[in-house]
């Protein structure tokens, strides 16, 4: 058959389904439509909260400890690690994860301490949360990966790298901090949050002035969202708060282990990080002259919440990267 003639059968079905069914055209075409609108506008489906706590698996470490995390994405793709921040759990990265490559093999922890994971009575150093992270990478049979943290989570993932260098193959810092310059005076921060959690008593009040503070941004997040990671740190023990606090957070020395990281390394704050202010942004700078910088003009100390799209651009970029183009 010749292809005019295919063409005019091909008509001639299609003006018959026409007629026959004068509403199904419309319907059919609806998602095609929608697609392309998205596309166009550059919008993103949403990660249902519920349904991404209920992906969480359990991993019982050879330390005995348990630790929860999500495996989603490509399973074949570049393993890349989410760590989150201090009283925080894995569904700190719900707002990014959709923006971010879909060619990723994304591995999102509860660190110790934290939502589903154990909560021992210690310990809770920054290389007691990196020792978890390797031996959940062992347990996955994930020899190098890509490791991405923020705030608390960003202390673990350049402790990782600096303890196994051999394992780590680029690294996103997410409102990070070299610490305070050695041998400076004390100066009070802008914002005590420590002095406020040693205030806390139990049980925690997940509505409380602080909570909400704790979890504010400069610019809107969605507030089921907010709620639920106050509801969950709420859940915390007040014990678990003060011990990564004491042991992780205060009078840490970051400077001492920081020559150590060798990977290429995407920094990245919010403009109007209450928390990890200039000083201590300075020091990590200064630490790892080799970085990549970027810096979200009025922000806070959760840029990937506020904008996610925008952030996530930036780490696609450094993640997929040639060896040339990882750090300048």
């Amino acid at each position: 058959m010749n292809r005019d003639a295919t063409l005019t059968q091909a008509s001639r079905r299609t003006a018959a389904l026409r007629r026959a069914r004068p509403l199904l055209f419309p319907l059919l075409l609806l998602p095609a439509l929608a697609a392309a609108a998205a596309a166009r506008s550059g919008a993103v489906a949403p990660i249902d909260l519920d349904t991404f706590d209920r992906l969480k698996e359990s991993a019982v470490l050879p330390d005995g400890e348990t630790l929860a995390y999500v495996s989603m994405g490509d399973p074949a793709g570049a393993p890349v690690v989410l760590i989150h921040g201090y009283t925080d759990n894995a569904r700190d990265w719900v707002p990014l994860i959709p923006y971010l490559s879909k060619s990723y093999h994304l591995i999102v922890v509860d660190l110790r301490g934290h939502g589903r994971s154990g909560k021992p009575e210690c310990c809770y150093t920054r290389l007691d949360f990196a020792y978890d992270i390797k031996l959940l990478l062992d347990a996955l049979h994930i020899a190098r990966a890509d490791i991405v943290g923020h705030s608390l989570g960003s202390i673990i993932a350049q402790t990782f790298a600096e303890y196994w260098p051999e394992r780590t193959r680029r690294v996103v810092l997410i409102s990070s901090s070299g610490g305070p310059r050695r041998g400076a005076p004390p100066r009070p921060p802008k914002f005590d949050y420590a002095a406020q959690i040693r205030a806390l008593k139990e049980p925690i009040d997940p509505e409380s002035q602080f909570m909400i503070d704790w979890w504010s941004s400069p610019t809107p997040v969605d507030a089921d969202f907010l709620r639920r990671q106050r509801r969950d740190a709420a859940a915390i023990p007040l014990r678990v708060w003060l011990a990564v606090l004491d042991e992780a957070l205060v009078d840490t020395d970051l400077q001492r282990t920081l020559p150590r990281l060798k990977a290429p390394t995407l920094l990245i704050w919010g403009g109007d990080d209450p928390i990890m202010e200039e000083e201590v942004r300075a020091t990590l700078r200064e630490a790892l002259p080799q970085a990549e910088v970027k810096v979200f003009p009025g922000l806070g100390h959760n840029p990937f919440w506020e904008q996610p799209a925008q952030v996530a651009a930036v780490m696609n970029s450094f993640l997929t990267a040639g060896p040339q183009g990882a750090a300048h």
